[in-house]
């Protein structure tokens, strides 16, 4: 329904259909004189629906649809009577708030109109504002593409509002607030002025190397500044890819013998009946993978064949890729057992379930077994336990994003960083200034890259197209 509604829309709306004009950085150049309206809030029957305008126009839509009332007070919520422009037939009853430019969140004169969410009236009032000569449907993203167009958020900024919408765990909501509030971007911004003052240095040197007025040592602080520089781009490469794990999820395999619980602990985990649970052996016969949230951590939850030999081609191949997965018993708890500080050891959970099957006050079932936990999957003892055990873990693997320094969440900033490192050991290995000074450039092109500047529009759009239509 909604798509056809959006095509009525587009036929409605008047005007040439002319593309944004582009600047240099692929963004809608500001000021380009098309205005775009959008359902901003989420499809469907609902209590209140939110619908956008952006562009010179949004004043003029405005006094069509409450004619001939003025323009209400900015940023304050008034109650309007909605009409269709040509019909003058009556819409809704809704709030509307007028955000003049470029005290706004695109830097543009924008409106809201706050009205009820059934779909006849979002139908109405999107039909009516079609009408209106100037307007055009918005693309997806063009809102915070036009936001990014006049500086209003940089283009971490933005990849931080991309992720807090479709965060789904309170560890991706950290995460992506505190790059939404900037404190990726500023340490860019902090490392640029850092190669700002080097490069300063440099040239300085090179331009008045022979004079005496010229501060002494002022290669040595260009020096020092780039070490300085150089160990903390590597301490946050050096991260194993956090940010972008707390991003896409972790990945927590269920492996152990047949019945030993093992999808009666992923249906625990996953709060639902997702795998069949049955006394008879070799009731999971393939990988069964589930996203979790497990204690505030996204993960993809992976419920595994028991690790026998199958009776059947069936079931053999189910544990074969049980084993792909993680052969635990071979590698994994032999080690462990064994003391072996090897890397797979720290990331194994060993969790014996049945507890409750143990007499009360009982010693330990396996006291030769490395560190585990006890779990009844039928009562739920121990499963706080197992989540607590499971947050550290993960955590360990995502980082944690409410503190330290902010997280590398995507491949183009480990790109981008790397590239800087890169150009700063062309710096420290040359003994020619010019050349010298050029790596310089070339690293602080890099930091500027991830913040924005001179971003290509290819990259701009795969960035954009994640946000939905009213974004």
């Amino acid at each position: 329904m909604w798509r056809g509604l959006w095509t009525l829309v587009a036929r409605a709306a008047r005007g040439p259909r002319r593309s944004c004009t582009r600047q240099g950085s692929g963004a809608p150049a500001p000021g380009s004189g098309a205005t775009i309206f959008a359902l901003s809030s989420g499809q469907g029957r609902c209590g209140i629906a939110v619908i956008r305008t952006s562009g010179p126009a949004s004043g003029h839509a405005l006094r069509s649809l409450t004619a001939p009332r003025d323009l209400p007070p900015a940023r304050s919520a008034c109650l309007r009577l909605l009409s269709h422009p040509r019909s003058g037939e009556p819409l809704d009853r809704a709030l509307v708030l007028w955000f003049p430019g470029p005290q706004s969140f695109t830097g543009e004169d924008c409106v809201e109109f706050h009205v009820h969410g059934g779909p006849a009236v979002v139908s109405g009032v999107l039909q009516a504002l079609g009408s209106v000569p100037g307007l055009r449907p918005a693309e997806a993203g063009e809102f915070t593409r036009r936001a990014f167009a006049h500086g209003k958020l940089s283009l971490t900024e933005v990849e931080g509002l991309a992720d807090l919408i479709h965060a789904e765990t309170e560890a991706q909501r950290r995460q992506a607030l505190r790059q939404l509030d900037g404190e990726l971007g500023h340490l860019c911004h902090g490392w640029a002025k850092t190669l700002t003052k080097a490069l300063a240095h440099v040239e300085a040197y090179i331009d008045f190397g022979e004079d005496d007025n010229l501060e002494e040592g002022v290669l040595e602080q260009a020096d020092s500044q780039v070490r300085e520089l150089e160990l903390a781009l590597s301490a946050h490469l050096r991260d194993a890819r956090r940010g972008q794990r707390l991003r896409s999820g972790a990945h927590v395999v269920v492996a152990g013998p047949p019945n030993a619980g093992k999808s009666s602990l992923v249906n625990l985990l996953s709060r639902k009946p997702v795998s069949i649970v049955s006394p008879e052996p070799g009731t999971t016969r393939d990988v069964l993978e589930i996203p979790v949230d497990l204690a505030g951590f996204p993960a993809l939850l992976s419920d595994t064949a028991g690790l026998r030999e199958g009776v059947g081609p069936v079931e053999q191949e189910g544990v074969r890729r049980a084993r792909e997965s993680c052969n635990f018993l071979d590698t994994v708890v032999a080690p462990a057992g064994a003391g072996s500080p090897n890397e797979s050891s720290r990331r194994l959970l060993l969790v014996l379930n049945k507890s409750d099957l143990l007499p009360p006050g009982g010693p330990d079932p396996s006291p030769n077994l490395p560190p585990h936990l006890l779990l009844s999957c039928l009562t739920g003892e121990g499963l706080d336990d197992l989540l607590e055990a499971l947050r550290k873990e993960l955590a360990e693997v995502c980082g944690d994003p409410s503190t330290g320094p902010p997280l590398l969440t995507r491949a183009r900033h480990q790109h981008h960083l790397q590239g800087c490192l890169d150009a700063l050991g062309h710096y420290r290995q040359t003994k020619d200034l010019a050349l010298a000074a050029e790596a310089l450039r070339l690293a602080r092109g890099h930091l500027g890259r991830i913040t924005g500047g001179g971003s290509t529009e290819e990259i701009l759009d795969i960035i954009f197209r994640d946000f939905c239509v009213g974004k």
